[in-house]
C-alpha cells in the first residue's frame, strides 16, 4: 500500500485504539549506520505540546531500546496492518541484544524521510519524531496508588516527548 505525506494537523487517528489494540513499533538509532533497535509499545500519547505536534512514548530502562532512545535524538513510531500482529508480538517479547529480532519478525527496515531512526516498509503509518524532552517517572507523584501495581520490579519508565516532524500514512489517515 503506497504511503502519502500527511501534514501532522491533517492526521486522522483513533488514538486509544492505535495504542491499546493495534500497538506501535518504536524504533530508535541510526538506520544509515546500521545501529538501531525497535520494540513494540502500547502505552503513549499523541497531541500538541509547546505548540508542536508530539508523540509521547515510555520505555523502561531494562529495555535494549532504552539505550538507543538515550543516545539518539530521533525515533519513529510505525503502525502495521492486523496481519502483522504476530511480528509485533515477537518484537515486543524478544530483546535485540540476543539477535536480529527484526529479521525474525520478517520486517524490512527502511530509511525514514526526515530522521535517522528507521521506518519499516510494511508500515501503514509512520511518525518521524525528534526528541524534545524526557523525564523518568517518579512514583512519589502517583495520584492513584494502583499505578504502582504496574511496576513490581520498580523499573519505572522514562517518558520521552518527540516533536512529530513527518507523517506518512494511507489515505485513510488524512483528513
Amino acid at each position: 500500500m503506497p504511503l502519502i505525506d500527511i501534514p501532522p494537523d491533517e492526521l486522522v487517528l483513533r488514538p486509544h485504539a492505535l495504542w491499546g489494540r493495534q500497538w506501535l513499533l518504536l524504533a530508535a538509532g541510526d538506520f544509515a549506520a546500521k545501529r538501531y533497535n525497535c520494540m513494540t509499545v502500547a502505552w503513549g500519547s499523541l497531541g500538541t505540546m509547546w505548540n508542536r505536534p508530539f508523540a509521547q512514548v515510555v520505555v523502561r530502562p531494562t529495555r535494549y531500546t532504552y539505550e538507543f532512545m538515550a543516545a539518539y535524538d530521533t525515533f519513529t513510531l510505525c503502525a502495521f496492518p492486523e496481519a502483522l500482529r504476530p511480528a509485533l508480538q515477537l518484537l515486543g517479547s524478544r530483546s535485540g541484544r540476543d539477535g536480529d529480532k527484526i529479521a525474525a519478525a520478517g520486517l524490512t527496515p527502511v530509511a525514514a524521510s526526515r530522521v535517522a531512526a528507521p521506518a519499516f516498509a510494511e508500515a501503514e503509518l509512520v511518525l518521524e519524531c525528534r526528541r524534545l524532552y524526557w523525564q523518568d517517572l517518579d512514583p512519589s507523584h502517583w495520584c492513584d496508588p494502583a499505578i504502582e501495581d504496574q511496576y513490581p520490579q520498580r523499573d519505572y519508565h522514562r517518558v520521552t516527548f518527540g516533536e512529530i516532524l513527518a507523517v506518512r500514512g494511507t489515505e485513510a489517515h488524512r483528513a
